[in-house]
């Protein structure tokens, strides 16, 4: 997989092609948007929709981990995606996967749907946070447009980029990258996207093909 270096803030951060960002000097993971149990919140309202999407978003996090020293994750907001998503095989499920990363410190900046949602169980051990929360020379953040002082880094828009061809037109998740504040994509499996048009400042870095790769300004 093809991650892309790059700086913000006077750090060297990793765009992942997992729809991540790795901080390397504070040995950091940031995913947005992971919205946990969002499947098993449609199914509850008797909306058909595939399972299995919790496990999914877990053996992702487990691929970053085999891949990245990581001391911590940090989650930029809707962690949980509503009340549903409390039920007790989505729990289980993320009770084994922090069973075997007990030493990892979970930190989440609480988003819209974490009002909601509720806080998630104390078994988890997941430290909580209002935004915007500081770390270095960034504000962590869930919403891109909140005041804060630092780099933001944000989610909440789940942003894709539309590529068009002459015959061809796709969205791809993307990241964006501006001069006060980052936008990541959204992580979590089946949680869509919406398409965002640039500031002439904003660099775009879409993820396609188990890569991030930069769109180039014309």
């Amino acid at each position: 997989m093809n991650a892309v270096a790059t700086e913000l803030a006077g750090e060297r951060v990793l765009l992942l092609p997992q729809k991540a960002l790795y901080w390397p000097a504070a040995k950091t993971l940031m995913v947005a948007d992971i919205h946990f149990g969002k499947a098993a919140s449609f199914r509850a309202l008797g909306v058909p929709v595939p399972r299995g999407t919790t496990g999914e978003n877990l053996a992702a996090l487990e691929t970053l981990l085999t891949t990245h020293d990581t001391q911590r994750i940090v989650f930029l907001g809707d962690f949980l995606h509503a009340k549903a998503a409390q039920a007790p095989a989505t729990l289980q499920a993320m009770l084994e996967w922090r069973s075997r990363h007990r030493a990892l410190e979970l930190l989440l900046v609480r988003g819209n749907h974490d009002w909601h949602a509720g806080d998630p169980s104390t078994l988890l051990d997941v430290t909580m946070v209002d935004e915007p929360h500081a770390s270095g020379p960034f504000a962590l953040c869930h919403h891109p447009d909140v005041a804060c002082e630092g780099y933001a880094i944000a989610g909440h828009v789940h942003p894709v980029f539309h590529l068009r061809t002459a015959r061809e037109s796709l969205w791809l998740p993307c990241f964006l990258l501006g001069t006060t504040r980052a936008i990541l994509p959204a992580f979590g499996a089946f949680t869509g996207g919406h398409s965002l048009i640039p500031q002439a400042t904003d660099r775009v870095y879409v993820v396609a093909d188990d890569s991030v790769f930069p769109i180039e300004k014309r």
